[in-house]
């Protein structure tokens, strides 16, 4: 039977987002150990997303995503974000192919806030999943963009792609820098491989009030992610479930791309095992773990989106 994704429409935003409240408290106690697994693959294309890092758990309902400004954030001068597509050709020639010719929509707007949608001519998956605000459902959107407005500019702060279910987040550009780049995406919900690993949505709203996006998935279930923080430091996302993933599928994926340590978005983890006591490896050294929270990023700059975030993975709750 052919799935009706228009009728699957998220409802209940503010019962999953309240009971969010409190998974990153990061001191309130230590939740479940989350099975860490690196499946991540080699490659010489800065361009690729070779790096997956999932995260299993059959109890997890509720954790914190936080991306943050690396350490040396500070002793940057010069940023360098540019595509580098040397050692790609055969990466580059087997791509999906998307078009960016976009239809531009905004979906919701005040003085301080602004979501806007896209809709590609062509996208590597051709799903559109049905969008509401409020009252209004929108036949769906390729990429959604949240910007606030901070020192008389709009900075993007928020993209998700609702056709594969990746997320990218960054914190607000640090003082002496105008702006700063994505780098890591990452994914919430349960994660499948589809060419790539993805996150089936089959419906998805956003409130303006809680600066809440809810989530209804394929496979079942209902996932919600909140924004909870936002400064010059970092970013902070709070992410619930109506019912932990389980089946064998992850609940979250960390996807980003590693050439060397001098050429990567992610090059180092960190994993703290017990309050107080954290272990930690190169990304290419790391196989698996079990853990109370996860560290992913890099701490010399890297000439490839200098400026990107870490990601923190924390606050597992029940």
């Amino acid at each position: 039977m052919r799935l009706d994704r228009r009728r699957l429409l998220v409802g209940g935003i503010g019962t999953l987002a309240a009971g969010s409240a409190g998974a990153g408290s990061g001191g309130a106690g230590d939740g479940p150990l989350v099975r860490i697994l690196n499946r991540s693959e080699p490659t010489a294309c800065a361009e690729k997303d070779n790096v997956t890092l999932e995260l299993f758990s059959d109890e997890v309902r509720r954790f914190t995503v936080e991306a943050i400004h690396p350490a040396y954030i500070g002793t940057l001068n010069v940023d360098r974000w540019l595509p580098d597509l040397a050692n790609c050709e055969q990466v580059v020639s087997s791509a999906p192919v998307y078009s960016f010719h976009p239809a531009r929509k905004t979906i919701y707007e005040t003085v301080e806030w602004q979501l806007i949608g896209y809709v590609f001519a062509k996208f590597w998956r051709p799903t559109l999943v049905p969008f509401r605000v409020g009252e209004t459902v929108h036949d769906g959107f390729h990429v959604l963009q949240l910007w606030t407005r901070f020192q008389e500019r709009a900075e993007e702060i928020l993209v998700v792609y609702p056709g594969d279910g990746y997320w990218r987040a960054r914190p607000l550009p640090p003082a002496h820098l105008r702006w700063s780049a994505y780098g890591s995406s990452f994914l919430v919900g349960p994660v499948e491989t589809d060419g790539r690993p993805i996150v089936d949505i089959a419906a998805m709203a956003f409130d303006p009030e809680t600066k809440t996006f809810s989530f209804d998935f394929v496979r079942g279930g209902r996932g919600t992610l909140r924004l909870v923080q936002l400064d010059q430091e970092r970013i902070a996302l709070e992410v619930a479930f109506d019912r932990p993933v389980g089946n064998g599928r992850p609940f979250a994926a960390l996807r980003s791309m590693y050439v060397t340590e001098h050429n990567a978005d992610v090059a180092r983890l960190a994993w703290r095992v017990a309050a107080g006591h954290f272990e930690e490896a190169p990304l290419p050294m790391f196989r698996e773990a079990r853990a109370l929270e996860l560290w992913a990023g890099r701490i010399v700059p890297s000439r490839h989106n200098t400026s990107a975030p870490d990601h923190v993975f924390r606050g597992f709750a029940r």
